[in-house]
């Protein structure tokens, strides 16, 4: 049987309370519900039984020392035609944008055909369907100075997707966790490896 996939960071229990108080009135958004929240590293598509298989092994030997993330703004996609995505940002991390990258080529020796879009890490909010130009334009001032403390990284999961009515449903396949487990520190940093 073939699975809709793709690769995800789970924001924390904190950080998802932080992001569901940004729910407004905003006519025509959706709003992601809080367990559905994540950052999307890769999405794979629909890949058949064999594939999956294969792409469980590969994913387990990505080595990855835990980092930290934090919020950074809202925006969304695509940004000059009809909104479609309300999203809040991630600040300029390498860690992520190196974890990114890895899974992204172990994916491609595999032989995959994943999307060419230059990764922009968001956490998806809401589906946008006709809202207002000038309520979103509010939304966007009222909330474009959100950020967060440091939150950890230190797995990342392989989510099965099934699409509905009412939006997709993401169910945790596999979770593969970071080398080391090292707690942050009090300033929310990971010691140096």
């Amino acid at each position: 049987m073939n699975k809709r996939l793709f690769v995800a960071l789970d924001p924390p229990h904190e950080i998802c309370e932080q992001l569901m108080q940004l729910h407004s009135a905003l006519p025509g958004a959706r709003w992601i519900p809080e367990e559905q929240l994540h950052l999307t590293l890769v999405f794979i598509g629909e890949v058949s039984s064999a594939a999956y298989l294969d792409i469980c092994e590969t994913l387990d030997t990505i080595h990855f020392s835990p980092f930290t993330l934090c919020l950074q703004g809202v925006g969304f996609f695509p940004p000059r035609q009809e909104p479609k995505v309300l999203w809040v940002g991630i600040k300029s991390s390498d860690a992520l944008v190196r974890l990114q990258r890895k899974i992204t080529d172990r994916l491609h020796d595999l032989g995959l055909s994943l999307e060419r879009r230059k990764f922009t890490p968001h956490i998806t909010l809401a589906r946008l369907q006709d809202t207002p130009v000038s309520r979103l334009g509010h939304y966007l001032q009222t909330n474009n100075m959100i950020s967060s403390e440091p939150f950890p990284i230190n797995h990342f999961t392989l989510y099965s997707s099934i699409l509905g009515r009412k939006g997709a449903q993401h169910f945790a396949e596999q979770k593969y966790e970071s080398i080391g487990a090292e707690k942050p520190d009090a300033s929310g940093e990971f010691p140096e490896n």
